[in-house]
């Protein structure tokens, strides 16, 4: 999956009421207070899989880089609760280039699921 975020972008979030597979959020790294992470959500409350086995609680959500390769996400220190995001990420402001609403993918698209690896690009559209 092709990163939606780049470095130097700069985007708004706000405070989200709900959340949702695919939306990407802005959570506080459980490791490390003080440093907030720009990650996807792959897993919401009650799915029955993880890649390490499992199932996720009521209050666990399952957040991923979109690099995959290069990410510190929930697969190194697991599930983040409802309390560590602050925000879902709305727009990209800056460059004007790439200017444009930060989106879910579309169902079955490729927010996928804890485990699986997606390669089609998806995230903002202009």
């Amino acid at each position: 999956m092709a990163p939606s975020l780049q470095a130097g972008d700069w985007a708004v979030a706000t405070r989200a009421r709900r959340i949702a597979r695919g939306d990407v959020v802005v959570l506080a790294h459980p490791l490390r207070p003080g440093l907030e992470l720009i990650k996807r959500v792959v897993g919401v409350p009650g799915d029955p899989a993880l890649p390490a086995g499992g199932g996720l609680g009521p209050d666990d959500w399952f957040v991923v880089g979109d690099n995959h390769e290069t990410s510190t996400d929930s697969r190194s220190f697991g599930p983040v609760s409802r309390r560590a995001i602050s925000g879902r990420v709305r727009f990209v402001y800056w460059p004007p280039g790439r200017a444009g609403r930060v989106r879910a993918p579309a169902p079955g698209a490729s927010a996928a699921r804890p485990g699986r690896r997606e390669s089609r690009p998806v995230g903002w559209e202009a």
